[in-house]
């Protein structure tokens, strides 16, 4: 392999600062090249899924020369200092996001689905709901219902079983051909559902502590190739739970407030307390689901759903 030689490839782990990436030639162990950093955040310069131009030198390791435009990207963003904010990208040239929820323990709080729902609607990333463990649902109408709500709204959503295989063959079929993010609270089950759709990734699963809470078992952003697509698991999934996105964005992150908002009287309309908002009055006759305008509520005032 001549050390001159330029492979293009994708980032399949991100590690402090080293990348596993995924050429014709074979998998490379790269760092980023110095002058690509220069007066950047390096932790935003490549990461998993990116596209990257690598030189593999003598050693066997390798430099990434470039990166890609990524044509999607999924992010969070964070206070830096006061009045100032930082925006962290966790995966690139992703197609669809996973938002996984238990059925059990710990148990299913709908609240932080939607949270999950929205941050990926601000990443204009398509999403599907997946419920897990419904074996070992004590309420099955419940979430039977719980699902009814979100496919009215326009999403996918399926109830998973890695014990009796309910479900996997729907959850394969969103990833096929796709990349897929996989984000939910600790211990829903993600690393369980990863295993049930992929035995052979064998992925470490952490038990569930007394508080109902698993610990996180993903230590790196890792790319796995998972039914004909791939699956970023991330680490990071706590801050997202406390994810702040943008007041005046926040509306467009719900679809079907998004939708009703268009015949409210004011263009800055926030549906609060303002006259004639389309989508208040829509909530009070049973159009908009009244439980998803108040996490949009809980959101809007920064409160912890």
């Amino acid at each position: 392999m001549s050390a001159r030689s330029l492979l293009t490839g994708r980032v399949h782990v991100a590690r402090s600062g080293f990348f596993e990436v995924e050429t014709s030639e074979g998998r490379l162990v790269a760092k980023l090249r110095g002058r690509l950093k220069q007066g950047k955040w390096e932790n935003d310069l490549v990461v998993v899924g990116d596209t990257v131009d690598v030189r593999p030198n003598d050693s066997g390791e390798a430099s990434i020369e470039s990166v890609a435009p990524r044509r999607s990207k999924f992010s969070r963003r964070h206070p830096v200092s006061r009045g100032r904010e930082k925006e962290d990208v966790l995966a690139a040239n992703l197609d669809v996001v996973l938002v996984a929820a238990s059925a059990s323990s710990p148990p299913l709080r709908p609240r932080l689905v939607d949270r999950f729902l929205a941050i990926s609607e601000w990443n204009r990333l398509d999403a599907v709901v997946v419920v897990t463990k419904i074996d070992e649902a004590e309420d099955r109408p419940r979430i039977e219902a719980l699902l009814l709500r979100y496919r009215a709204i326009g999403y996918e959503a399926v109830a998973t079983s890695a014990k009796t295989g309910e479900g996997l063959d729907e959850v394969a079929n969103a990833i096929r051909g796709r990349t897929a993010a996989l984000l939910g609270p600790s211990g829903a089950g993600k690393s369980t559902l990863v295993n049930a759709l992929e035995p052979g990734l064998d992925l470490d699963v952490a038990a569930l502590g007394e508080a109902g809470k698993g610990r996180h078992t993903t230590r790196a952003a890792v790319l796995l190739p998972v039914r004909g697509g791939f699956v970023v698991d991330t680490p990071g999934i706590r801050e997202l739970a406390s994810f702040a996105i943008p007041v005046r964005e926040l509306g467009s992150c719900f679809p079907e407030i998004d939708r009703a908002a268009v015949d409210c009287a004011y263009r800055d309309c926030v549906h609060m307390e303002e006259p004639d908002c389309m989508v208040r009055a829509a909530v009070e006759r049973g159009e908009i689901d009244r439980t998803r305008y108040e996490t949009y509520v809980s959101l809007l005032r920064g409160d912890d759903v």
